[in-house]
């Protein structure tokens, strides 16, 4: 799983986090809600948005958002991840209960 200095590593190399969503995103309205904006999907990624379930188990924002976990911690009970929107080209980061459910992203050596 991707820390998020890999993250920032990624973003800066597609031009910036204002700009690398949309060159991560899965381009389409099949899984992302219109207007998906700025997806080009140019490295494969092919990021899709997901539900996050939150603590007693409800998920929200289908076709809204998507959220992948970091492997860095921001304390015993947060980690921080990645987020992406249907109506930006911005990744952005924030950190979390660990407990919500989010996606993982793979990352090989």
């Amino acid at each position: 799983m991707p820390s998020v200095a890999e993250w920032t590593q990624l973003t800066i190399f597609l031009g910036g986090v204002v700009s690398a969503g949309g060159k991560l995103k899965e381009t389409g309205t099949e899984h992302w809600n219109s207007p998906n904006t700025g997806a080009t999907n140019e490295t494969g990624f092919t990021a899709r948005p997901g539900s996050s379930r939150n603590n007693i188990g409800a998920t929200f924002d289908p076709g809204v958002y998507g959220y992948w976990w970091t492997s860095t911690e921001n304390s015993t009970e947060n980690a921080w991840y990645q987020s992406m929107s249907f109506n930006s080209t911005t990744v952005s980061g924030y950190h979390y209960f660990k407990e919500l459910g989010k996606y993982i992203r793979c990352i090989k050596d």
